[in-house]
């Protein structure tokens, strides 16, 4: 039961620094990883973007939509099929990135404790 409690206070440490990273930069967490995952590569198609970041297809294409309706995104089709698609990260949304510092955003204590643990 203690494990269960302290999950817990673990998943509302993590909303709550969400919500505090989505009022600082205009984007949520998923957006954020996203952004970060595909500045480390040229471009990447959906399913491994949803992949790096354990992400359902269903929840990955709804992050693409919105970076991509951002302009931190943009969707290009594979020249050799037509149907898949491939993403990469816009000048707009590496300037983004580069703001990014979650040192600036205070850490609920539960995530604290568990980042110190490494």
């Amino acid at each position: 039961m203690d494990k269960l409690c302290r999950i817990r206070d673990l998943q509302r440490a993590v909303m709550r620094f969400e919500a505090d990273f989505e009022a600082h930069y205009g984007i949520s967490l998923n957006e954020g990883m996203t952004l970060c995952s595909l500045s480390r590569c040229e471009k990447m198609c959906p399913g491994e973007l949803g992949e790096a970041l354990g992400l359902t297809p269903s929840n990955m294409s709804k992050v693409l939509r919105s970076v991509e309706s951002k302009g931190l995104a943009v969707r290009e089709m594979c020249c050799k099929d037509r149907r898949q698609f491939f993403y990469s990260v816009t000048p707009q949304g590496r300037r983004l990135l580069e703001t990014l510092d979650c040192q600036s955003l205070e850490l609920p204590a539960p995530l604290q404790e568990w980042l110190n643990r490494e």
